[in-house]
């Protein structure tokens, strides 16, 4: 795994194909993309994925609540949330190139009130008190250049990011990667918010793997997941029902 100091100082390109622009951090791992046709539209499977904490939320409550997303990627996540969700969103990024370039190319929003890029390591911005508490939809995707393995995964750092959210905030994270162990990772989150409160869904064909956890566990019945995926589906346009086939609440 690369230091932190590496992360922030790595080069930023891009490249596009078939209407797509990636992002990526000096290699040919893609860091996040946009369509540029529609550049606030999830195209990404398993970012579309890392919206699923909506399956815990009534839609008619998300306007206005808090999205933090550690990672910028290509900024796609807090795109939707602020575009689509009409959220208040923050970022937390280490490389102040990510911003700069996400914001000539990517169509990020400027700074404002209801928008803010924190350039900073994200491990420690998030213990800062003016956090805590204040999260509703946590999204973590951690990697540097390599995409090698998550750069934060501990128990420690997962205890951290659930201090962050609110009574009935949720948090995601990506997990892929050649050298991570999912189940190593699972066992942490699990660690940190416990195994009732731990969701997941099954890969992607690109290897990603999503993970909900909930600040305060929730297993509602199926009909009610049923129910809110269609008022999901019917709102924002994401595919919440084939979510549903592919999501399950970890074993007890």
């Amino acid at each position: 795994m690369k230091s932190n100091q590496s992360a922030a100082s790595s080069e930023v390109n891009l490249s596009e194909c078939d209407g797509i622009r990636y992002l990526h951090l000096g290699t040919e791992w893609i860091q996040g993309s946009m369509r540029i046709a529609a550049p606030y539209d999830l195209d990404l499977e398993y970012v579309q994925r890392m919206m699923a904490w909506l399956l815990f939320m009534p839609p008619e409550s998300v306007k206005g609540r808090h999205a933090m997303q550690l990672g910028l990627g290509a900024g796609a996540i807090s795109k939707f949330c602020y575009k689509k969700l009409s959220m208040t969103c923050t970022a937390i990024e280490i490389n102040g190139r990510v911003a700069d370039v996400c914001r000539a190319w990517l169509r990020l929003p400027p700074e404002s009130e209801r928008f803010r890029v924190v350039i900073a390591d994200a491990g420690h911005e998030i213990q800062s008190d003016e956090w805590q508490g204040t999260v509703d939809a946590l999204a973590v995707d951690l990697y540097d250049e390599d995409a090698a393995a998550p750069m934060l995964d501990s128990a420690d750092f997962y205890a951290d990011c659930r201090r962050l959210l609110t009574e009935d905030g949720s948090m995601t994270v990506n997990l892929f990667g050649r050298s991570a162990s999912f189940e190593r990772s699972l066992a942490r989150i699990s660690e940190a918010f416990g195994a009732d409160a731990v969701w997941a869904f099954k890969p992607t064909r690109e290897g990603n793997t999503v993970v909900l956890a909930q600040r305060t566990p929730m297993r509602p019945k199926r009909d009610v997941l049923t129910l809110r995926a269609e008022a999901i589906e019917a709102r924002w346009q994401l595919p919440a029902r084939k979510w549903l086939k592919v999501f399950k609440a970890l074993e007890k």
